[in-house]
């Protein structure tokens, strides 16, 4: 890979800025739209463009092929649960929480890569890594102004949300001969077809009447913080690599306590503070180890 650039930077922070955003935006989403929905929306939205960019790079969408099963599995655990658990927490939840909590992805992934992956194995500095992220992670769920017996529920199912898109990360590996937009648009292509009847049966949106911040917000989730990041993504790792594109790990719970606090205006206690240290800290010790 070639030395990056300032652009390439610049890529990275706006990465970084599309995913934290995603955040205040669920939380605005919420207010006239249930989990399912928003999920739902966020997968037909952001396929789009992944979809636009293979057919102008005549790429092959291999979403029925004989691989189907895996696109399928992977579309659910790696889309259709995450954004269902998300929404559902964090309608509940301060988005801030959300992002901090979502940050652990990079903690979860190191643990499971230590038993099903080959290069992937614990040493001191990773160790020390993941107990001072989840330490964090612990500490939060002791604000008691912002996590309390009414949430508590909601906010571990954030955390699962974040647990989900590690085992799809892990899963993704069967298929990892395969082009990245390819398998992108696939999983996408499969989870817009296992959430219609989820859809339809259970909440039937056709009888939402939305507010108009709302529909924005899951259109940009859609379109911008899923399609166009993932785009965003696939450009960055062809550019630099894998470890590169890894650092937006740091950045996203910073811009999403940032942006949470602008536009809705959450309260951020010293608890989010030190708890937000402690897993950027974490994801320090774990990045040096590789």
């Amino acid at each position: 890979m070639r030395q990056p650039k300032i652009l390439d930077y610049v890529l990275l922070v706006i990465l970084a800025l599309i995913w934290a955003s995603a955040f205040f935006n669920i939380k605005i989403a919420t207010y006239s739209y249930s989990p399912l929905t928003i999920a739902f929306l966020r997968v037909f939205f952001g396929a789009i463009p992944v979809l636009l960019l293979c057919y102008f790079k005549k790429i092959k969408i291999e979403a029925f092929s004989k691989d189907w099963y895996w696109f399928a599995i992977i579309g659910f655990i790696n889309l259709v649960a995450p954004f269902f658990l998300i929404a559902y927490g964090v309608n509940s939840v301060q988005s801030n929480l959300a992002a901090i909590l979502m940050s652990t992805t990079t903690l979860s992934s190191t643990v499971l890569g230590h038993f099903y992956t080959k290069n992937e194995k614990f040493n001191l500095i990773r160790t020390i890594g993941v107990l001072i992220g989840f330490s964090g992670i612990v500490y939060l769920f002791s604000d008691n102004l912002l996590i309390n017996e009414n949430n508590f529920i909601s906010a571990l199912l954030i955390l699962l949300g974040a647990t989900c898109y590690v085992v799809g990360g892990v899963l993704t590996l069967k298929i990892s001969k395969k082009k990245n937009e390819n398998v992108t648009s696939s999983i996408l292509i499969w989870a817009v077809i296992i959430l219609i009847p989820l859809v339809i049966i259970i909440e039937q949106p056709w009888q939402f009447t939305p507010r108009l911040d709302s529909t924005i917000s899951v259109i940009y989730l859609g379109l911008i913080s899923t399609g166009v990041a993932w785009l965003l993504r696939f450009r960055i790792l062809v550019t630099n690599g894998l470890i590169f594109q890894s650092q937006v790990s740091y950045l996203i719970p910073i811009f999403g306590t940032i942006l949470s606090y602008i536009f809705l205006k959450e309260l951020i206690t010293f608890k989010v503070l030190i708890s937000l240290f402690a897993v950027i800290i974490g994801i320090y010790f774990v990045k040096k180890a590789r």
